[in-house]
């Protein structure tokens, strides 16, 4: 990937200070405002060009929107739903997380709350503290021999099940993503909700809060439950459904739970908090010094990797970038780029383009269709008003109604590492294909007129479409001439029957193509 140039940044929350210190040690300027308003936050956001944020910055799509030179936005954690990603994705900023920073502190308040709810150890604190002494009161049971249910097998999944298995606890989970051979190579044995639900009595949660897990816990999963089932959430408040546990609690389906995170935070209807067989905290999952230095350092640290070129860590909406950390993908990206410029200058008398058609060819392109794919969007979109760029190119594609398909085939043995280009505007089909040959993108062919010498993209380029004729090259040179142009170069079709496309590089544009009008069928010129 080309670097991202990141010359200031904003925090607007308390991270470590370490964070800071990284990246004004490579040379990024760092300005730190907290507890700003949301009006304050769009008035200052639109200096910078990347945005530190742990999880209190509401970075709403008005926010977004306000910020004119935002590249980057950093959240200081895990998750991103404090971050409006859509928004971001469709202008083109990369969002990113850390994802592992505080896997060992959440997965440790987790096991401290399942430890809590099985000997009422908070409760008997208090007790005592009002100076009681309630042996019988607290009863509690030993978590040996029970079964844990954990729904979300990620990290933070894997290290409470460890945890627990230390206890002699059965592990089962439920995950859509981890593949069961593998959550079974570290003890927990994977299942349906519907399988899991009737056996557990434990049940904690480690998922992302989306629409697929908001209210995964509610009555009718309850009902399914063990009567008596303890329930942890240190994850993110919604995938418990809040009404349904109370009325869980009040029944007795439900013995106790443990709760982190809220709906809302801090939660305005006490009713959960103060339910006697509750424990709560007020979202202390990353809330260790450890926690805080790695998520700080971590995020300034893969912010510096990102804008070095070297590699891209926690983004969460531009995986399309990969892939893109070498000095070849830099050359791929100019190339597609470099082509899609030149198809949507020759189609742009028509009307904007319906379809798009991208095949790479040849072994080394093999894993750079998805990056070549954005690439010839960004060229067939940069005339169009917005601003496109690798992350949004597919987005604003579709917004734009354009069909985009890609596709990789073999080499036929005559053209190695070739990337091409269809595109459909106005019921009229436009090709063409390039390669990189000697570290240059290059011109192959357009529109079924192959170059005699390849096409150097790269300068001011002037293609025309005409009948071949000794006449042509200078009737084209006098014309330009006329317009105050010199030719730098001169590129054939190899094929001399029928309208086909030339290629002038130019010193500069013609400042008025229809001096072309008397002599060429069509014309168009970019500069690359």
């Amino acid at each position: 990937m080309a670097p991202i140039c990141v010359k200031t940044v904003l925090i607007s929350e308390s991270v470590d200070p370490r964070c800071r210190a990284i990246l004004e040690e490579n040379g990024i300027r760092v300005t730190e405002k907290q507890n700003m308003k949301k009006d304050e936050l769009m008035a200052e956001i639109k200096d910078y060009d990347g945005l530190v944020v742990r999880s209190a910055t509401k970075v709403t799509a008005d926010i977004i929107s306000a910020a004119d030179s935002l590249k980057i936005i950093g959240r200081a954690g895990t998750g991103v739903d404090n971050v409006d990603v859509d928004a971001a994705t469709k202008k083109g900023i990369i969002v990113m997380n850390t994802p592992s920073g505080n896997t060992i502190s959440a997965a440790e308040l987790t096991c401290a709350l399942l430890m809590s709810l099985s000997r009422n150890v908070p409760q008997a604190a208090m007790s005592m503290k009002q100076g009681n002494w309630d042996r019988k009161k607290f009863m509690g049971a030993e978590l040996y021999g029970k079964v844990l249910g954990i729904v979300g097998l990620g990290r933070i999944g894997k290290e409470v099940a460890s945890r627990m298995q230390s206890f002699g606890m059965k592990t089962i989970g439920y995950d859509p993503i981890t593949p069961p051979e593998v959550s079974a190579s570290w003890g927990v044995e994977q299942m349906s909700l519907e399988q899991l639900w009737p056996q557990c009595d434990y049940i904690t949660v480690h998922t992302p809060l989306m629409p697929s897990t908001v209210g995964l816990l509610n009555d009718e999963s309850f009902a399914k439950c063990k009567k008596g089932v303890k329930v942890v959430n240190c994850a993110r408040g919604g995938i418990i459904d809040e009404d349904a546990l109370l009325r869980a609690l009040e029944s007795g389906q439900c013995g106790g739970a443990g709760l982190d995170v809220f709906v809302e935070e801090p939660p305005k209807n006490r009713s959960l908090v103060e339910h006697p067989n509750v424990i709560s905290c007020p979202h202390l999952g990353a809330s260790t010094k450890e926690a805080q230095a790695r998520c700080g350092e971590d995020i300034a640290l893969q912010i510096v990797d990102m804008v070095k070129g070297k590699n891209l860590v926690g983004a969460v909406n531009a995986q399309v970038l990969a892939s893109t950390f070498s000095q070849e993908s830099h050359q791929l990206i100019k190339l597609g780029e470099a082509v899609g410029a030149v198809l949507q200058a020759c189609s742009a008398s028509k009307k904007p383009f319906t379809r798009v058609q991208i095949t790479t060819q040849g072994d080394c392109l093999k894993s750079s269709t998805g990056y070549m794919t954005s690439a010839v969007l960004v060229g067939l979109l940069s005339g169009s008003g917005c601003c496109p760029n690798l992350i949004n190119a597919l987005n604003l594609a579709k917004e734009t109604g354009v069909t985009v398909n890609q596709s990789h085939c073999a080499s036929d043995g005559a053209a190695e590492g070739v990337c091409k280009v269809e595109i459909v505007a106005d019921g009229c089909s436009y090709k063409a294909s390039g390669s990189v040959q000697g570290g240059v993108p290059v011109l192959l062919e357009l529109s079924d007129s192959a170059f005699r010498q390849p096409v150097s993209l790269a300068g001011n380029l002037l293609f025309f479409k005409a009948s071949a004729s000794p006449q042509l090259l200078s009737s084209v040179a006098g014309a330009l001439a006329t317009g105050g142009v010199e030719i730098q170069s001169f590129s054939a079709p190899a094929d001399r029957s029928g309208d086909l496309w030339y290629c002038v590089g130019v010193s500069s544009a013609l400042p008025d193509l229809s001096a072309l009008k008397p002599l060429v069928v069509d014309a168009a010129q970019l500069s690359i």
